[in-house]
């Protein structure tokens, strides 16, 4: 589940140390490269300012998948209403890159994942906007993931959520289905798989 979904999720949120001590926390493009996370950034700026003070940093991804209403409950309780989603916490250290190989290969893999293809224009030391950004790499030291898909309730609340979300058919619902272990058939009630 952790690194399928780094591998999936197009944006991440990087938090940063200011200089008051404060979290500092900005979206970003990346990508995961081997082992570790990368993006890129402009050559200047308060995350690289907080990365060279202080190299830990927090890096989050989520995927909401279906949000359960109250109206899915008989009380119709707003307090019953409920988001089902996937999530992973890194924490690391960062620092920018320094060689430009490795420079190079993640500019391309982050375009690659972006564009959905490896047809395209690769980046090289001589392209636009090379030398004007920089790439950073997050070296993990502890991942976390945690997902909520009703684990713990009874199955058959379970079964009845993932009926009316197959029915409802909301982007993520499906997904949702899924990975709480229902077959996909919405012609019948789900059974577990």
């Amino acid at each position: 589940m952790i690194f399928g979904l780094l591998s999936r999720a197009r944006v991440g949120r990087l938090a940063t140390i200011d200089e008051a001590g404060y979290p500092y926390v900005v979206p970003v493009n990346f990508v995961l490269y081997g082992e570790c996370i990368y993006f890129h950034c402009a050559r200047q700026g308060e995350k690289l300012e907080n990365i060279a003070r202080d190299p830990r940093v927090c890096f989050e991804v989520d995927e909401p998948l279906a949000y359960i209403e109250a109206s899915f409950n008989e009380e119709k309780n707003p307090c019953k209403a409920h988001q089902l989603y996937r999530s992973v916490v890194l924490r690391g250290k960062a620092r920018v890159v320094n060689s430009d190989s490795l420079k190079l290969r993640v500019l391309n893999a982050l375009v690659a994942k972006y564009e959905g293809t490896e047809d395209f224009s690769p980046v090289v030391e001589g392209s636009s906007h090379y030398k004007a950004c920089h790439v950073v790499e997050i070296v993990p030291e502890r991942i976390t993931g945690k997902e909520d898909l009703l684990q713990g309730k009874p199955e058959e609340l379970k079964r009845a959520i993932a009926q009316k979300l197959l029915e409802r058919g909301y982007p993520g619902d499906l997904e949702a289905v899924r990975t709480m272990g229902f077959p996909i058939d919405r012609s019948s009630p789900p059974e577990t798989e």
